[in-house]
């Protein structure tokens, strides 16, 4: 076989892949720099993220995926490029088969922009498999029993909710509430609270330095630093974790709202299996402080947070490339 397979992770937020024999081999921020007179790319992945908001006006930082679909064809396919090529496999006679993960809940047309992104970037042949079954198989569950499995898969741009058995979903929900939604959600409480008006990189520090969503987890406190919009200087407050989870109340509500209705919809058998085995949490919002107790708390059940969850999917897409060959045979291009 001329090229070897690769798992691609393509999140929101983060880009992981997977090459076969090789496990995860890289790992980059979903954004792309560049110059908007000449309309030339600048920068990618995590060169192009210390770029966010502190770059002329001519230079822009996109990130060309939105709520776990493509917002920008062209840069999501300039980025692939440059990501497939830095990890050596691209040339002529190393044209990849690429498994490639996506919601539960995209439109035919949005699967189709990201198969075209795939091909478009290097690839032989491309598969689509949805995100929270790749994450159950990557967290270590076994998911092609006749038992049920339940998966929250909190990425980026999108909240996937599962429950699997038999190798396949039973039930599953995917909103547009992830961990972009908890760094807005952090920007507005700090607008409204304090009149100061902070960046991305910022909310994201103070979600992952001090953000709890458990009463009496956790009481630390952080000074940040931003732009006051009444002086319109730079001004220096300090934030604690209380606040923080003031202002994550209404996302995480909807996660477990979500969580909520897939378990309503869930038949009684699997639903006995899940109290036993608990549901397990992946992707980068499944380290956000208490929201595992939170969700037991909520679901009454136990709730695990996987063992690496960032690379559950990117891990996931390995296991499922081991076995590509001996999958059921279907029409190029198609998901499993």
């Amino acid at each position: 076989m001329l090229g070897k397979d690769i798992g691609i992770d393509l999140g929101t937020a983060n880009v992981l892949i997977y090459v076969k024999g090789r496990g995860v081999v890289l790992n980059e921020p979903s954004v792309v720099a560049i110059d908007n007179e000449t309309k030339k790319v600048l920068a990618v992945g995590e060169d192009a993220r210390r770029m966010v908001g502190r770059t002329p006006g001519n230079i822009v930082a996109i990130r060309p995926l939105r709520d776990g679909v493509i917002a920008d064809f062209e840069i999501t396919e300039t980025m692939l490029k440059h990501f497939i090529s830095k990890i050596g496999m691209k040339s002529f006679l190393m044209r990849p088969r690429i498994l490639i993960c996506c919601p539960t809940n995209i439109t035919s047309v949005e699967k189709k922009a990201i198969k075209e992104a795939a091909e478009r970037s290097g690839a032989r042949q491309v598969y689509l498999e949805e995100e929270p079954k790749v994450a159950a198989i990557g967290a270590g569950m076994d998911i092609f029993q006749p038992s049920g499995n339940m998966v929250v898969d909190i990425g980026g741009g999108t909240t996937d909710v599962a429950v699997l058995s038999m190798g396949d979903i039973v039930t599953a929900s995917s909103i547009k509430v992830a961990g972009d939604k908890f760094d807005s959600h952090i920007m507005r409480y700090i607008k409204d609270k304090y009149k100061l008006l902070i960046g991305d990189r910022t909310a994201e520090e103070i979600k992952i330095n001090i953000g709890t969503v458990f009463p009496d987890l956790r009481d630390d406190s952080m000074e940040i630093r931003g732009r006051n919009l009444v002086t319109g200087l730079p001004q220096t407050i300090t934030i604690t974790s209380k606040e923080v989870m003031d202002a994550l109340n209404e996302p995480v509500s909807a996660i477990v709202q979500a969580s909520k209705n897939v378990l309503e919809r869930t038949p009684p058998e699997l639903s006995a299996d899940i109290i036993d085995k608990g549901v397990f949490l992946t992707g980068g919002g499944a380290l956000l402080n208490g929201l595992d107790k939170l969700l037991s708390e909520e679901l009454k059940v136990p709730v695990l947070v996987a063992e690496n969850p960032m690379s559950c999917v990117a891990e996931g897409t390995g296991l499922m490339l081991e076995n590509l060959d001996r999958a059921p045979k279907k029409k190029k291009n198609q998901s499993f």
